[in-house]
């Protein structure tokens, strides 16, 4: 079975306290936050003082993607926020950085992981996987919401689950973009365990069915 993290992103601003009271209802596991800066990615989302007023509202764990330009300088202050899962993109900082921040992510009690854009192979995660408790595979491009799935990437994904076997074996694999009801299967079947769903969730009939689907609990 995976977990699903609806990603609030797609939610209603003006009520987000009762859209991730509405997930946690409806059997979500977690609670996905988009950030973006509009440097590492176009857009602009939601920052530090947003971690910091949700994280009363719910249990669940909230799982923070940072899509920003040099995370090393913000992840204590997300931590510190409230932050559960706490995921930098490789490709926002030099290797060097990036070893240090997923240092200092654990070293604060976070669970560290790394993220993929479609353009990076598996492989670029390699010198990062025995530092990660989680790897996300981006199946859009980041920094906007509501894209179509790239079911090129499920390879990546199965690649990635290989050799997390091999040397992390308890590291767990998220998928993010373009998951719904429709994709969410060939997600699970290529490795992934985490499944991120945001206007699929949001715009969906019977949410908490929607939920049940990801998760592998229906047919």
């Amino acid at each position: 079975m995976a977990r699903i993290s609806p990603s609030i992103l797609s939610a209603d601003f003006a009520n987000l306290e009762r859209d991730i009271h509405d997930i946690e209802k409806n059997g979500a596991d977690w609670v996905h936050v988009d950030v973006m800066d509009g440097l590492f990615v176009p857009n602009i989302s939601i920052g530090i003082p947003v971690v910091q007023a949700i994280r009363p509202v719910t249990r669940l764990p909230l799982d923070v993607h940072l899509m920003i330009d040099r995370p090393i300088r913000y992840v204590e202050a997300f931590i510190k926020a409230g932050a559960d899962w706490l995921t930098i993109h490789i490709e926002a900082d030099q290797p060097a950085n990036n070893l240090a921040c997923l240092e200092k992510i654990r070293q604060l009690g976070c669970k560290a992981a790394i993220s993929l854009k479609p353009g990076t192979p598996a492989e670029a995660a390699i010198p990062y996987l025995s530092l990660c408790d989680m790897v996300l595979v981006m199946t859009v491009e980041p920094g906007f919401g509501g894209q179509k799935f790239m079911a090129d990437m499920m390879p990546k994904v199965s690649a990635l689950r290989r050799m997390l076997d091999a040397v992390n074996p308890g590291c767990l694999i998220e998928v993010d973009g373009g998951v719904d009801a429709a994709t969410c299967a060939l997600c699970r079947e290529s490795g992934a365990e985490v499944l991120v769903a945001g206007s699929a969730y949001f715009k969906a009939a019977d949410r908490a069915a929607f939920v049940k689907c990801v998760q592998g609990k229906t047919p």
